[in-house]
């Protein structure tokens, strides 16, 4: 089995990534992070996870941003990794970073609430 699509998903991550912090200067793109990128076997697509700091309309403004702004990653994709075909691309939003803190806050507030009840009452 080959490994040219895992090889292709770093390449796309740190190329996308580089771009996001230091080309794209759309107002609209929050702090986006790659996440993770999908390469299907024959190259031809990938998909690009980002997480986004922020409330919810604008991890979706972000996401609306890098849509718009799919051609022109697309041809530097090209232009930065020489290959026969550029994979069409997609972004999709990684929730898994605001799932894991909201989960950490409630496990943070669940063991705050037993430290409080182990506590015996003061001077009874």
């Amino acid at each position: 089995m080959s490994h040219r699509p895992e090889r292709m998903a770093e390449a796309v991550k740190k190329e996308v990534s580089d771009m996001i912090r230091y080309e794209l200067k759309d107002p609209r793109i929050g702090f986006a992070t790659v996440t993770s990128v999908e390469v299907s076997g024959d190259l031809r697509y990938a998909k690009i996870f980002i997480s986004v700091l922020g409330e919810p309309n604008e991890q979706q403004k972000t996401i609306e941003a890098l849509e718009s702004a799919k051609g022109f990653v697309r041809t530097e994709l090209g232009r930065r990794i020489r290959l026969r075909y550029t994979p069409e691309l997609s972004f999709k939003l990684d929730s898994s970073i605001s799932r894991g803190t909201r989960l950490i806050k409630l496990l943070e507030e669940v063991s705050g609430d037993k430290a409080g009840e182990s506590q015996s009452p003061g001077g009874d």
